[in-house]
């Protein structure tokens, strides 16, 4: 998370650190990432449509498999691309006023206007990295006056091998590589991911595309959220994170980004996509005080 991680990473990374992509987790080293020669299975094209460039990171419009068109549009980003800072590990924000802006691109990633959020719906940092804001506007609204469809989060775990974009709406970069496995426990300063996605080397993500969604190319869904990458090389630090295994033993792999599994996420939406962290098959972390 680069100052703070990625985005944080991002988020410290307001002003100055903006310029520089914000440094943090969630972005990697600051190179362009190459595109390996593969055989291409079919694919859907990947564009900018649907992101949204933020002060300090990247993010998209994003809908569930069961949002409706007239439900308020989500915007999905890291958690620590937050404007008001980290959470801390174990904190977790939940239902808190927003006026954040967001500027939404068109599929060549030129700027179509504006829209904002009401409030942060939930963000946490502890066991994945992710912020949803709910915006004033609904899907049906946004789709009529910018002729813009959300992208939608893919509810299947994400495939070893699979072909990966990552979009970044801040950079205005698309990054192209593929899912080289899974780091069951990554550690980066305080806190603690599970079940993260690894890049293979292609994707040489930078400050600034932290929340950037991460779309499966055969299907054009989100099938993760970008947040952080090892910039240095460091064991467990701020900006470096490192794969911990059952024996705990650290594994440090120097420039390679990770992003966050989002396919679960769905289960905590419901109907006008209201979050319910008490619905089954929701395993998002709770605030303290509502645990059960």
């Amino acid at each position: 998370m680069n100052r703070p991680l990625v985005g944080t990473l991002a988020t410290a990374a307001l002003g100055a650190a903006t310029l520089l992509g914000t440094v943090g987790t969630a972005h990697a080293a600051p190179q362009d990432g190459g595109q390996r020669p593969t055989q291409q299975k079919k694919t859907k094209a990947v564009d900018f449509a649907g992101s949204v460039a933020l002060s300090n990171c990247s993010g998209s419009v994003v809908r569930m498999p069961g949002s409706k068109a007239d439900d308020p549009a989500l915007v999905m980003s890291n958690g620590h691309c937050l404007e008001g800072g980290m959470p801390g590990a174990g904190e977790v924000v939940v239902d808190k006023p927003s006026s954040r802006s967001f500027t939404l691109l068109d599929k060549s990633a030129g700027k179509l206007g504006t829209i904002k959020a009401t409030k942060v719906a939930y963000a946490t940092m502890t066991d994945t990295d992710v912020s949803f804001y709910e915006t004033g506007s609904t899907y049906a609204e946004i789709e009529k006056k910018y002729k813009i469809k959300p992208l939608e989060l893919a509810t299947e775990h994400p495939a070893k091998d699979a072909k990966i974009s990552i979009v970044s709406g801040y950079w205005k970069k698309i990054y192209s590589c593929g899912i080289d496995g899974f780091a069951g426990t990554l550690k980066e300063g305080e806190w603690t991911w599970k079940d993260s996605v690894r890049y293979t080397p292609e994707c040489q993500i930078i400050g600034g595309t932290s929340g950037s969604p991460v779309v499966d190319t055969a299907t054009g869904k989100v099938t993760a959220i970008n947040n952080t990458s090892n910039e240095s090389g460091e064991e467990c630090t701020l900006n470096n994170p490192c794969e911990v295994d059952e024996n705990g033993k650290k594994t440090v792999h120097k420039g390679i980004g990770y992003a966050q599994e989002t396919y679960q996420i769905p289960k905590c939406f419901g109907d006008g996509n209201k979050l319910d962290l008490n619905a089954e098959g929701c395993v998002l972390p709770k605030p303290k005080a509502t645990r059960r």
